[in-house]
């Protein structure tokens, strides 16, 4: 493989794991991480991380042999997930840009640089994201069995090697097939390129919605944060987790249902309203109902859902070709849009809950125990997702060929210029086949 592979792909690499480390590091500043016992706040950055990328890290500990923990995480920290997958992204297309042809073969070795050199970071993040530190047993009957039988416990986290290792691969190849799959300055190979009017209109147009309802949600967030205080907690939300909040509130507003519960110190990293609805004794459901019935203008996630919607709907038929039916926009925007509601059904559920007993004593009014929860009602998300994109497709794809036929042309997004393959000049990103 030519140096200058190479070369890209170390700076992909690196690029992609400095911003995922720097906001994760800013993240946990802002929500007060930096008072982790013994020094442990880089290796929380570092779990942040391996998480962020799809790795496992579980919660871990000693409590000895006369106490009990139990523990579990499930949560992805999607503010750093977007930001890294965003840059890799852009490093991986850099030198394909406006090719054009690339054929598999190259692709591949492009696609296979980038995994060579991200399979040791994985590990490297993987070793580094463990710690333990002791618990304070604080005062009650759990303080006083604990000074009794000299009883230390000790919690943190560990990671899961070969669970990080497959899923942070997996976590990678998927980001660059969807970038691979939407961009439109980049061919595709010889036999995807006659779906390539098919597929990728349609995938472009849910991704520029995702990213879309995030931008919209740092305006509102940075808007509270000047208006109403809490500035450092705002300032967490945005940097670590603010996918987590705005695409579950995107399936709300289509109409979607989850299923929550907060009970203990920690709560979502949501506005008081989420909170309120869901910290009760019981699973609590979350849907346009149960938080109209808190504050009434929840119910303008209907109408913005249905702008954006239409939107991403339009954007698709405008780039797809003048001939396309309307059918085959609404079959297109539904097969999308159900794709990214699978997506944030996926990686927006959160479970956590821990748990610490001596001599069969759990915690009384202790502070060591707590249960987040929140989980979607997948076939009722998924169903409303295929209705939104039929009914935005079938709306959208007539007024994209009005919009053409009154500007007198196809309106269609030209193809990249051809230009011959550049064997002198690094930039064009043009090494030759992936093996020389």
């Amino acid at each position: 493989m030519a140096p200058y592979g190479w070369l890209q792909a170390v700076w992909t690499v690196l690029a992609g794991l400095v911003v995922m480390g720097a906001l994760a590091a800013l993240g946990l500043w802002a929500a007060g991480g930096t008072g982790i016992p013994e020094n442990g706040f880089p290796r929380a950055v570092v779990a942040v991380v391996v998480v962020a990328v799809g790795g496992s890290v579980r919660l871990a500990g000693d409590a000895g042999p006369l106490a009990g923990s139990r523990a579990g995480l499930t949560v992805m920290p999607l503010s750093v997930t977007l930001a890294g997958a965003l840059v890799i992204a852009a490093g991986f297309l850099r030198p394909l840009r406006h090719r054009a042809v690339a054929g598999a073969p190259e692709l591949a070795g492009w696609a296979a640089r980038i995994a060579v050199l991200w399979l040791p970071a994985l590990i490297g993040l993987a070793l580094a994201a463990r710690q333990t530190f002791p618990v304070p047993l604080g005062g009650g009957t759990i303080g006083d069995i604990g000074q009794l039988f000299g009883i230390a416990p000790r919690i943190g986290y560990t990671t899961d090697l070969p669970q990080t290792v497959v899923f942070g691969l997996l976590w990678l190849a998927g980001v660059l097939a969807v970038a691979l799959l939407v961009s439109p300055g980049v061919p595709l190979p010889d036999r995807l390129r006659h779906r390539q009017e098919s597929l990728r209109p349609a995938a472009y147009a849910v991704v520029a919605l995702l990213l879309a309802y995030v931008a919209l949600g740092i305006v509102i967030a940075l808007v509270v944060a000047a208006t109403r205080g809490h500035p450092a907690q705002t300032l967490a939300v945005i940097l670590l987790g603010l996918p987590n909040l705005v695409w579950p509130l995107f399936t709300i507003g289509l109409g979607a249902t989850w299923h929550g519960r907060v009970d203990g110190p920690f709560g979502l990293p949501a506005p008081h309203l989420l909170d309120e609805v869901l910290r009760t004794p019981d699973v609590s459901t979350l849907d346009l109902r149960t938080l109209s019935a808190h504050d009434g203008r929840v119910w303008w996630l209907v109408v913005v859902n249905a702008l954006l919607v239409l939107a991403a709907a339009w954007l698709m038929a405008a780039r797809s070709p003048a001939r396309t039916r309307a059918w085959w926009h609404a079959a297109r925007m539904a097969v999308a849009l159900v794709s990214a509601v699978l997506m944030i059904c996926l990686v927006c559920r959160i479970r956590a809950h821990y748990g610490l007993s001596l001599l069969g004593v759990g915690d009384l009014s202790g502070g060591l125990s707590g249960v987040l929860m929140l989980t979607p009602q997948w076939w009722t998300a998924l169903g409303l997702a295929a209705l939104w994109g039929l009914a935005a497709g079938f709306i959208a794809g007539p007024a994209a060929g009005l919009m053409r036929r009154r500007g007198g042309g196809r309106g269609e997004v030209p193809a990249p210029v051809p230009r011959r393959r550049a064997t002198a000049e690094p930039d064009s990103g043009s090494t030759g086949a992936p093996d020389d």
